[in-house]
């Protein structure tokens, strides 16, 4: 957390929490949504302005409830998920980086749903990874320290029979199915905060 956020908190320590006004989408954009998005139940605006997105990445933050927000300075901003509280993309160098551009070197856990969907796991760092990078990963899904096919994996998805497991930096990390649905209650996130009553 920045140095300015944490002066702001002492002065001004009661500022009301924000929601609904801040997404993160499902390829790592963060969109701003204004009452008309919200109301439509639209995603809104992507903010590409770099020192914001910048300063949102340094902020970014878990609760002790597992919902995800922006420290913007003195209030918290929640933060609506579209899928998972980071999203993964391939890097050359570091192998696989968070939409904040932080590498995810160490992988602790891996996750595939029914719908095909990958995720990631170090730490409280759940990342879905983009979907337009799938394809570069299939072959580290493996079993028995081979590839599998796509119908291998179909299969698996609907009756997962023989374990699989996922080739990352020469480990190989079990894969658990997950059914698709509501990750944040299987996962432990809360992907879209709401004010307490």
């Amino acid at each position: 957390m920045d140095d300015i956020v944490r002066q702001a908190l002492t002065k001004w320590p009661n500022v009301p929490d924000c929601y609904g006004w801040l997404l993160l989408d499902a390829r790592g954009a963060f969109r701003m949504r204004d009452e008309a998005a919200q109301a439509a139940d639209a995603p809104g605006d992507v903010i590409r302005h770099p020192a914001l997105l910048s300063f949102i990445y340094r902020n970014y933050l878990r609760s002790a409830e597992g919902a995800w927000f922006f420290q913007n300075g003195p209030q918290r901003v929640y933060v609506k998920l579209a899928q998972t509280p980071f999203i993964a993309r391939t890097d050359p160098n570091d192998g696989f980086v968070t939409h904040d551009g932080a590498p995810l070197n160490i992988i602790e856990r891996v996750w595939i749903t029914t719908d095909g969907q990958l995720i990631l796991g170090c730490g409280e760092r759940i990342a879905m990874l983009d979907d337009r990078d799938l394809d570069e990963c299939l072959p580290m899904v493996q079993r028995e320290g081979k590839p599998i096919s796509d119908a291998q994996l179909l299969t698996w998805l609907e009756q997962p029979e023989h374990p699989l497991q996922f080739h990352h930096a020469g480990d190989l990390i079990s894969i658990q199915r997950l059914r698709s649905g509501n990750l944040g209650q299987m996962l432990g996130f809360d992907p879209d905060p709401q004010p307490r009553t």
